[in-house]
């Protein structure tokens, strides 16, 4: 575990003495593995909600260009888009207005927009 955070938090005496019987126990080798096993269970029961929360944002001084494939990707892995442009946002012709639909949660363009007039259409309620 390369990249990990210390995280304190403050447990009640009975919480803490539960978590130290079970290490006793054997369930855990210690308090931090019992700590690392409920936060994945937790993790995991959430795993849906967490996919949909998933938003990616693409902020951009100059020129930004989505493709097709570039959406395609995002959509596999449950993920929208906020983008936000100073310049020039390009939709490629070969976006479907379905999958633009799907990928792009919202856009804030500071300049120009240049996507086909179906892709305008299906993401008029998404861009400021």
């Amino acid at each position: 575990m390369a990249d990990i955070e210390k995280v304190s938090m403050n447990l009640s005496v009975v919480d803490l003495g539960q978590i130290d019987l079970l290490v006793d126990q054997g369930f855990y080798s210690s308090r931090t593995d019992f700590f690392r096993a409920a936060i994945r269970t937790q993790l995991t029961g959430h795993e849906e909600a967490i996919k949909q929360a998933v938003v990616r944002t693409s902020s951009v001084i100059g020129v930004i260009s989505f493709d097709r494939e570039h959406l395609e990707r995002m959509q596999r892995n449950n993920e929208q888009a906020r983008i936000v442009v100073v310049g020039l946002l390009i939709l490629d012709n070969d976006i479907s207005p379905a999958l633009a639909q799907a990928t792009i949660k919202s856009i804030k363009v500071y300049g120009a927009l240049r996507a086909s007039a179906a892709i305008k259409e299906a993401l008029a309620d998404r861009i400021n």
